[in-house]
């Protein structure tokens, strides 16, 4: 006699529930939070003359190696803040990346996003707030 046929050991697909979504807003709040203090710390600690002179200092390979992951994170992150419906600052965000790697053609493209007005105007008011001089374009 044959055996009944047995139920798939699959599972089906869980739904979304607000137990299992916690971790996610946790996550996506931590990284928002970190990359927005991080930013913001680029952003101050930039010289008021940095777009007519660009990065002119010298430093350690490990320094500059920190410098540029730390870049690459803030520059993906600005691009998942960028997308819409996601709230966070992501040209900033990207923005700060950017003044932390190294490539060439780097200080041409950071006018070229501090060029437009909104942006420079909003980087210089958050300057201000914090009592740094605006950036001189």
């Amino acid at each position: 006699m044959p055996s009944p046929p047995r139920a798939s050991a699959e599972r089906p697909a869980e739904t979304p529930t607000p137990t299992n979504l916690w971790p996610i807003v946790a996550a996506w709040l931590v990284s928002t939070v970190a990359s927005m203090l991080i930013a913001g710390a680029v952003l101050l600690a930039l010289p008021a003359e940095y777009l007519r002179d660009g990065d002119r200092s010298q430093r350690h390979w490990a320094a500059r190696l920190g410098r540029t992951l730390i870049g690459i994170v803030l520059v993906a992150v600005g691009i998942v803040l960028s997308v819409p419906g996601i709230p966070g600052q992501g040209i900033l965000t990207i923005l700060a990346g950017l003044t932390l790697i190294q490539f060439p053609g780097r200080d041409r493209l950071i006018r070229a996003l501090l060029g437009r007005p909104a942006v420079l105007r909003a980087v210089n008011r958050f300057r201000v707030r914090f009592r740094r001089p605006p950036l001189a374009s």
